[in-house]
């Protein structure tokens, strides 16, 4: 990608063909890892191009929505085997993927050759999904079945768009939807160029994409009288907003917000280097910035020495830098505004004493000091105070703070108005489920947290300020339906 003539410009997908925005205008990314590197251009859509959209998906509905689950089914299997079918196209994705966002290049491979898994899954509920409920009278016969919402809007953060779209877009489509999907402008291109190819294999109108900012764009989505159902992951202060906007249709919304994920280490944890590295993961993987990642770690005092050691060696060892290159383990933060989120608190952190210690090889030092580059850091025995504890760091950086009793450990977890994952780490099963149980978290890991320890036929969603309605498992499918009751006189309905 040497000249300009070969940088990708993505356009709308709407009622089955890539198309310009209304006004033909384009907005430019650039490489996280080296902020003035242009990257490609995306449409910015107008209002005009969202009401299209919604009238394409509202249009494609009735014939979508009249399918069977296993006609659907059909199609979500022929998405999945289309999406890594040319390979040569799947890797240019990839790499394109990489320099957009900022991950490294084997976390942009996970993404893009899962994203077809998630398909395969909701189709796979088929059989359950037709299956209705039964209520035999007296006094009545009653059929309880569920019918599709009809246009959903999905809207994608930045951080992992296509993990996130798939955990909205096939359960849409498996429930009987049309839909309009809103990429975040900070990662367009890959996703867009993606969510074209899915689109491909549906007919027109039932898949359609629109790119631009969320302050044009965001508002009519939200509001368009065709949208039946929202489902929204982002920030709370956004989702806020989006629930305010959707009030005005009492259009229904799924909202998976932010999260400041708890880990308590008990003192039976088993701290080898398995565990380590599985800690090490669940809290910088993606530079941290992933909705479930560790972002509290509580370590019983007994064994709070033992667990800094351990994970000060994993951390020494990371390479920062270059995400394109293999020996890379760790890339940029996506953006300026995240990133200056991070350094503002462990600037905060240090002027009020805390000990914070950065780890990790910087092979490029000039690149790194260009970029939006914060080594893996830690924040030993951090004051609850600070915001690094009490805020969403989504990032490079995280706190560790011993505790005295299991007791306290719970209470610290649950002192948050976050409540989306959280892990108990110890040898006895009943004592991590005893604990587990008493978390206010929508989804707790044993000994693991984060995407590498989550089980994806399981739902997922947050408690308090981290959400409402759940992703992901057979209740994210029912999520875009409505209950319907169909009752009549005992004995008429069933033989």
């Amino acid at each position: 990608m040497s000249g300009h003539e070969s940088l990708p410009k993505t356009g709308l997908f709407i009622d089955g063909e890539w198309r310009p925005g209304s006004t033909n205008e384009y907005y430019k990314l650039f490489n996280p890892a080296r902020p003035r590197q242009l990257v490609g251009e995306a449409s910015s859509a107008t209002i005009d191009d969202v009401d299209a959209a919604c009238e394409a998906a509202h249009a494609a509905f009735p014939a979508w929505s009249a399918l069977s689950y296993g006609e659907r089914a059909s199609y979500l299997k022929k998405i999945a085997q289309h999406l890594t079918a040319d390979e040569y196209e799947l890797q240019s994705r990839i790499k394109l993927f990489t320099r957009e966002h900022g991950k490294v290049l084997k976390e942009s491979t996970i993404e893009m050759t899962r994203l077809g898994d998630r398909f395969t899954f909701c189709a796979e509920m088929a059989d359950r999904l037709a299956q209705d409920v039964d209520l035999r009278g007296p006094p009545f016969d009653t059929i309880i079945t569920r019918q599709p919402r009809g246009v959903a809007a999905l809207i994608v953060p930045w951080n992992w768009p296509l993990s996130i779209l798939g955990a909205k877009l096939p359960q849409a489509l498996m429930a009987g939807n049309t839909c309009v999907v809103k990429p975040s402008q900070n990662s367009a291109l890959a996703p867009t160029m993606t969510i074209g190819k899915i689109a491909e294999i549906l007919p027109p109108g039932v898949l359609n994409v629109v790119t631009g900012p969320a302050s044009v764009i965001g508002d009519p989505l939200l509001s368009h009288p065709l949208v039946r159902k929202i489902n929204f992951t982002g920030s709370i202060a956004v989702g806020k907003h989006v629930m305010r906007v959707a009030a005005e249709n009492l259009t229904p919304v799924t909202l998976e917000l932010g999260g400041n994920d708890a880990g308590i280490f008990l003192d039976d944890a088993v701290l080898d280097d398995a565990a380590f590295m599985r800690t090490y993961l669940a809290a910088f993987m993606t530079s941290g910035q992933i909705c479930m990642a560790l972002k509290r770690a509580y370590v019983h005092r007994s064994r709070y020495d033992e667990f800094c050691d351990g994970l000060m060696a994993v951390a020494s060892r990371q390479v920062v830098g270059d995400p394109m290159l293999p020996e890379t383990t760790m890339g940029p933060v996506n953006n300026e505004s995240q990133f200056k989120v991070v350094t503002g608190m462990l600037t905060q952190a240090r002027e009020n004493n805390a000990d914070v210690q950065e780890f990790g090889s910087v092979p490029d030092q000039e690149l790194y000091d260009a970029g939006y580059f914060q080594k893996p850091t830690l924040v030993f025995d951090a004051d609850a105070s600070l915001d690094i504890v009490k805020e969403e760091q989504f990032g490079p950086a995280l706190p560790v703070i011993p505790f005295d009793s299991e007791e306290e450990a719970v209470g610290l977890a649950n002192d948050s108005m976050f409540g989306l994952c959280s892990s108990v780490w110890t040898n006895d099963t009943d004592r991590a489920i005893r604990v587990a149980r008493r978390l206010e978290a929508g989804y707790t890991y044993l000994n693991g947290h984060g995407p590498l320890a989550q089980d994806n036929r399981g739902p997922f969603g947050g408690f308090k300020h981290s959400g409402i309605g759940r992703n992901l498992g057979y209740e994210g499918i029912v999520e875009f339906q409505e209950y319907h009751s169909i009752s009549g006189p005992a004995g008429e309905l069933f033989s």
